[in-house]
């Protein structure tokens, strides 16, 4: 009677087989990056990064499948803040649901003395806009718990938890406050088997050319959206466009990870990235979807 797993060469070895079921897992989470800020006639904001939560060996013991939320980037809107990122999120029956929160969007720039052109809270703080006449602050990055999630930078003297005063700040990121007038830098992981920086920081619209690693904005006339499966926050745009629309944050992601020792899952829907590598089965998500195992 030969066994399960058990091969027969002139004596025999046992190779034990899969188990159907992992035990735990390991996850990185993503959230949208919030969109850069617009020009009403002054230089906009860089948007802030999607929150970013990562864990080790989570118990998913008793676990049948996992819902998985992407959240999408903020957009940019003319003559006003660009909007926030959508939340990511990882939920199922019997596991504790975890959720990232959407980076903030960025202010616009105004001379307008009676404009508020500051960023908005979130995942990561978006930054402040210009206004020539009083300051102006990045919002904050709220997600509790967490030392990675920093909010936008003082344009001139550096202080933290705001964004641009006489001149427009860049988006904090997942591993840094945004700084002037480049954005936050991210968080470098690799959970998909490759080194990557996720939740980087908007640019401003001040001029710089490099937003935060793992963002999408490069400041001044070129502006550029956040990377989409990435969390980056928008780069703002400068002032010589009034009406100019700040660029779009990046989507989120979300990347689960088991011991291959462990049977592949018996369905996804979302149409994950599936790779085996380093000895782990790895399930990359840039749309909503699920897992069963």
């Amino acid at each position: 009677m030969i066994l399960e797993g058990m091969t027969l060469s002139g004596g025999f070895s046992l190779t034990p087989p899969s188990a159907a079921v992992p035990t735990a897992i390991d996850y990185l989470l993503v959230a949208g990056g919030g969109a850069g800020g617009s020009v009403g006639s002054a230089e906009g904001g860089g948007g802030g990064a999607g929150g970013l939560l990562t864990a080790s060996a989570v118990s998913v013991s008793g676990v049948s499948s996992l819902t998985i939320t992407i959240g999408a980037g903020g957009t940019g809107v003319a003559s006003s803040n660009g909007s926030n990122g959508a939340n990511s999120s990882i939920a199922g029956s019997g596991f504790s649901t975890v959720t990232a929160v959407g980076g903030g969007g960025a202010g616009f720039g105004t001379m307008m003395m009676a404009t508020s052109t500051n960023g908005s809270n979130g995942g990561s703080g978006g930054g402040g806009g210009y206004n020539e006449y009083s300051s102006s602050y990045g919002g904050k990055g709220i997600y509790p718990g967490s030392s990675y999630i920093s909010a936008a930078r003082q344009g001139y003297d550096g202080t933290a938890n705001s964004g641009g005063g006489s001149s427009a700040g860049a988006g904090g990121g997942a591993g840094a406050a945004g700084e002037y007038p480049g954005g936050g830098i991210g968080i470098q992981s690799s959970i998909s088997g490759t080194a990557i920086y996720y939740a980087g920081g908007g640019g401003s619209g001040y001029g710089e050319t490099v937003a935060g690693q793992g963002g999408g904005g490069t400041g001044g006339g070129s502006a550029t959206a956040g990377t989409n499966g990435l969390g980056g926050g928008g780069g703002g745009v400068n002032g010589g466009a009034a009406g100019s629309t700040g660029k779009n944050g990046g989507s989120g992601v979300a990347i689960i990870r088991y011991a291959d020792s462990y049977a592949a899952a018996s369905g996804t829907t979302g149409s994950p990235t599936i790779t085996t590598t380093g000895g782990y089965r790895i399930y990359t998500w840039t749309s909503s979807g699920s897992i069963t195992f």
